[in-house]
């Protein structure tokens, strides 16, 4: 019995790698632009706080390649908040030492920024212009929550916080801009609008399998 047993997980154990790489896709897959605008117009539709919206999240086999398109408006309009200083997107977590991430300073000011821990991000800026900001350091952070859709859908888990030692470079429509995972990055000044789409390989599958935007389901 107990061969018979071995035997059966012995074939498992083969059989797993097998499984995972068939769900990979066999033929290319294709995020139109129909697609980007109808997430766009969901958003816009659902009033979301958050301005990144996760288009798709592809099961590659070994790994998943997620899809996100991001508008955020110019810095002195409503949404201010979310389109300028906050890159993790909506509004900060309530203060919970257990969740404190990044170096503790106290006293220091800056605008806010974001870092992922497992995923990085290749901005494709398709309108608009901004002030990026990237690097440094993240002090006094907050940790996205396990059920925050930063954590689940977006990005994976984050730490956000308020950004130091950071490099500033303006970004407009036609730029192309590489985030690797842990690199902190945020927006300063949006004169307009930038609209951008990103890119995230997510090598440990930590994000929501196979995920389609509400907005491609109704269609």
């Amino acid at each position: 019995m107990r061969k018979n047993i071995l035997q059966i997980l012995t074939i498992l154990c083969a059989a797993c790698p097998v499984a995972g790489l068939a769900q990979a896709p066999k033929d290319a897959v294709v995020i139109s632009n129909e697609d980007i605008k109808a997430v766009l117009k969901y958003a816009a539709d659902t009033k979301r706080t958050i301005p990144d919206n996760s288009i798709r999240v592809i099961d590659m086999g070994k790994y998943q390649l997620a899809v996100a398109v991001i508008h955020r408006g110019a810095t002195g309009g409503a949404n201010a908040a979310g389109a300028a200083g906050n890159a993790g997107r909506g509004a900060a977590a309530a203060p919970n030492p257990q969740a404190a991430c990044g170096e503790r300073r106290s006293g220091a000011t800056g605008p806010n920024g974001i870092y992922h821990d497992d995923t990085a991000e290749t901005y494709v800026v398709v309108s608009g212009s901004g002030t990026l900001i990237t690097g440094g350091t993240i002090v006094n952070g907050t940790r996205s929550a396990a059920d925050n859709e930063v954590t689940t859908i977006l990005n994976g888990p984050s730490c956000n916080g308020t950004m130091v030692g950071y490099s500033s470079r303006q970004i407009k429509e036609g730029d192309v801009i590489v985030i690797p995972e842990g690199v902190p990055h945020g927006f300063t000044t949006i004169p307009d609008h930038v609209t951008y789409l990103s890119v995230r390989p997510d090598l440990k599958k930590v994000l929501q399998h196979g995920y389609v935007n509400p907005g491609l389901a109704k269609k």
